[in-house]
């Protein structure tokens, strides 16, 4: 079988059998496959489709790459979150102590930065020592002793989607359901996760633009994990605006620091609680979402949560004093306000483009091998509603080098004010 005619046959539109998908599956594990070829492949996946068998098929194969995780050995349901990708979106690394501290096992395995989002992995190496790569006899072990971890996919899991990952980033075939669909769940169901809550973002600063492409690609996850005997579901978030105040690496992770302190903006900080809230009913702790809310901000009040923070940090050899001095981070040379050219009301501000200026700056990758500026990227000072007066900073550019002229182009090409602003659903719907 010749991975040329399996592209053909996509290429046209054809629908793949299982032996078919298996065999690019395992061409891209060995390598048999050269890049130019799994290239052409996601392209033609991505301008095709894939029928709900091809996706299932997909996921399976993917899963069964690599290893599957056998976490029967940590007590209780072990209960995962995952997001589909935007921009400020650092709800992963605040949430995950807040379900722990209510003695709830959190094992999440997470991504890098796709486009113009940012990674949960990116983000917490910006911490000085921290580690996402450990074993999955040391994953384990932390789950088992501190009741969270935050890694990179551990030992082997899903080997097909590490090459197919950094791919899709590169080749602009990121925002494809079948794509989206299998690398989320392949990894997901081999990390053995008893229950799934899922972020699915909708909006500029999204993968999925729309609202019904973002339901499609919701039922698609959730129809898979159901398939598997998985207790999964899922939120559709508004993603139309960055999430928060911080872009860039280690300014999300003092922002969610910040978070746990209870001195977070309000959109990210409802978005956590809420998150944190389904994960605690799917866990089984209480069947009540207003009660499980509660729960979850008891841990910040308390201060639990952030002590399982730094718990976690320093389990995985970071250095937990970041919690009070987040200045041990990569520092930017320069903070550069851009000041709004007029008065009024902020009405947009486009989250694509806030998260491709900090790529720009060195806070994403435009190349697979791109190393990272943990320092730079953006915070804003104003969001949709706000009212801002002329030359008033709409944001703070954090930049190691002086000239920025093209990156404050490209925001003012992409915030607008106006007499008013219309504002934003966060939360628009719930898939089960």
């Amino acid at each position: 079988m010749r991975m040329v005619d399996i592209i053909d046959k996509k290429r046209n539109g054809g629908e793949l059998t299982k032996e078919e998908i298996q065999t690019f599956v395992d061409g891209v594990v060995s390598g048999e496959i050269p890049d130019y070829q799994t290239s052409a492949f996601l392209m033609a996946t991505y301008f095709k489709d894939m029928t709900d068998a091809e996706r299932s098929e997909l996921t399976m194969a993917m899963m069964k790459s690599g290893d599957h995780l056998d976490l029967s050995s940590i007590d209780g349901l072990k209960v995962d979150k995952h997001s589909t990708g935007g921009v400020g979106d650092k709800t992963s690394i605040p949430l995950a102590p807040i379900v722990a501290a209510l003695g709830i096992p959190v094992p999440m395995i997470s991504g890098r930065g796709l486009g113009h989002t940012g990674g949960t992995l990116d983000k917490l190496e910006a911490i000085p020592g921290y580690q996402v790569e450990i074993s999955e006899a040391d994953f384990i072990k932390q789950v088992q002793n501190q009741g969270l971890a935050i890694v990179g996919a551990t030992g082997n899991i899903a080997p097909a989607d590490k090459k197919i990952y950094a791919l899709r980033d590169v080749t602009d075939t990121v925002d494809s359901i079948p794509l989206i669909a299998s690398s989320i769940m392949s990894k997901k169901i081999a990390s053995g996760t008893d229950a799934l809550v899922i972020d699915v973002k909708t909006g500029s600063g999204a993968f999925m633009k729309t609202l019904d492409d973002s339901r499609e690609l919701a039922k698609a996850l959730v129809g898979i994990g159901k398939g598997v005997g998985m207790n999964c579901m899922a939120i559709i978030s508004d993603m139309n605006q960055p999430l928060g105040n911080a872009i860039g690496n280690a300014l999300e992770i003092k922002e969610s620091i910040d978070l746990l302190k209870g001195q977070a903006p309000a959109d990210i900080t409802d978005l956590v609680l809420t998150l944190g809230s389904y994960m605690v009913v799917m866990s089984g702790k209480t069947d009540n979402m207003a009660e499980a809310r509660k729960m979850c901000e008891q841990t910040i009040e308390d201060g639990s949560a952030l002590k399982k923070f730094g718990d976690m940090i320093e389990a995985q050899g970071g250095d937990r004093s970041v919690i009070d001095h987040p200045e041990i981070m990569p520092q930017a040379k320069y903070k550069i306000p851009l000041p709004a050219k007029t008065s009024g009301v902020v009405s947009r501000v486009e989250a694509d483009e806030m998260g491709v200026a900090s790529m720009l700056l060195g806070g994403g990758r435009q190349k697979a091998d791109d190393q990272l500026d943990y320092a730079v990227g953006i915070m804003m000072n104003k969001k949709v509603g706000d009212k801002v007066d002329a030359g008033e900073p709409l944001l703070t550019i954090y930049s190691d080098r002086e000239n920025v002229d093209d990156i404050k182009d490209l925001l003012y090409a992409n915030i607008e004010i106006s007499d008013s602003a219309k504002p934003f659903t966060l939360i628009h719907e719930t898939v089960r």
